[in-house]
């Protein structure tokens, strides 16, 4: 059996945690970079689509390879309050906004819920984390924590996950706005209305939404890789908080 078969992912999907872990930091950091110094620069902003479908493929992985999901869910909880402040300070959120660790968090209990079905725990855990989710204002919000219970009950399909990708992304960007140019090149073909073409654009066209986008993350879970990398845990925990900080930091010197 591959690793993927003994944690409950289907084999044809990505468990490549590291490989996953680094793309989905590295578009992280760039979708950053253009909120905070280039807002008007929407190309990082549609690669930044990619990290966050990322970060929840990791936690359904994580969770399924972690033999104490306390532990993981405490961690989660630490780094997200050692990153509010600089959420708050880069990103220029308030207080009670939070940031998007409290999302992972409550996606993680989701679908601990769903996979302990202690006191119908599968019902009322993934209820209430997305009421939470819904009630209290945090990056992502309830539409998050939903994805990370999508693809959990996803995870053994890799058509699945493809089709559960698919019809989210269509839903989640409905409306962000159309990405109709990309480094200069004009995507969006100008057809008039009634044109035998015009059906045909308009359809392949309501992928390209900004929210949309995120779809570009689903071949880093289709696509089986096996690079073998290793990322610290001191990175892999500290690389949210620390590029905020930095990220504040440099603005504040310039």
């Amino acid at each position: 059996m591959t690793a993927g078969s003994q944690r409950g992912i289907s084999p044809r999907l990505n468990a490549d945690a590291g490989f996953i872990r680094v793309v989905a930091m590295v578009t992280m950091l760039i979708d950053h970079i253009g909120v905070v110094f280039f807002p008007g620069v929407l190309e990082l902003r549609v690669i930044g689509r990619i990290a966050f479908p990322l970060f929840c493929w990791g936690i359904v992985t994580g969770f399924e390879r972690t033999r104490n999901w306390p532990r993981y869910a405490l961690r989660l909880l630490l780094m997200g309050l050692v990153a509010q402040p600089f959420y708050m300070l880069a990103l220029k959120h308030r207080l009670y906004e939070f940031n998007v660790m409290a999302t992972l968090l409550l996606g993680l209990l989701a679908i601990v819920g769903i996979r302990e079905k202690r006191l119908g725990s599968q019902v009322w855990a993934p209820l209430l984390c997305l009421a939470l989710a819904a009630m209290q204002p945090m990056d992502y919000g309830w539409r998050g924590v939903l994805l990370i219970i999508l693809m959990y009950l996803a995870r053994r399909s890799a058509g699945g996950l493809a089709a559960l990708m698919v019809a989210f992304c269509l839903y989640w960007g409905s409306g962000s706005s159309e990405v109709v140019r990309f480094f200069g090149l004009r995507l969006k073909p100008e057809v008039q209305v009634g044109s035998p073409l015009y059906s045909v654009v308009s359809m392949l066209f309501s992928f390209m939404r900004l929210q949309a986008l995120a779809l570009l993350s689903l071949p880093f879970m289709l696509c089986r890789t096996n690079t073998g990398i290793k990322v610290p845990r001191w990175l892999a925990y500290g690389m949210y908080p620390g590029h905020l900080l930095l990220l504040w930091l440099i603005r504040q010197a310039i």
